[in-house]
């Protein structure tokens, strides 16, 4: 799958959704208290309220708060994957 055919997937109105995804994530990884392996379902479920506040409730607008979650999450995993392997 080519990196068009994601972006065209989310509503471009959402990638400050994206954006703010990807900073709650990194504020939630830094936070001792938040588990790991529930960092994933609170940015989807931010990335879900957020979209349905800016276009409105919708089973449209759902599916486009978890694709701007997950791509957040994914964003942020293959930067981090490749950094991991750039050093070994």
């Amino acid at each position: 799958m080519e990196w068009s055919m994601i972006f065209e997937l989310i509503d471009p109105r959402l990638l400050i959704v994206v954006a703010a995804c990807w900073v709650i994530g990194w504020v939630l990884k830094k936070t001792p208290k938040v588990a790991d392996w529930s960092i994933v379902y609170i940015v989807i479920i931010v990335a879900v309220w957020l979209t349905i506040g800016l276009l409105g409730w919708s089973v449209e607008a759902i599916i486009q708060g978890i694709l701007a979650g997950s791509f957040a999450v994914f964003g942020h995993q293959t930067i981090k994957q490749t950094k991991e392997g750039i050093k070994s």
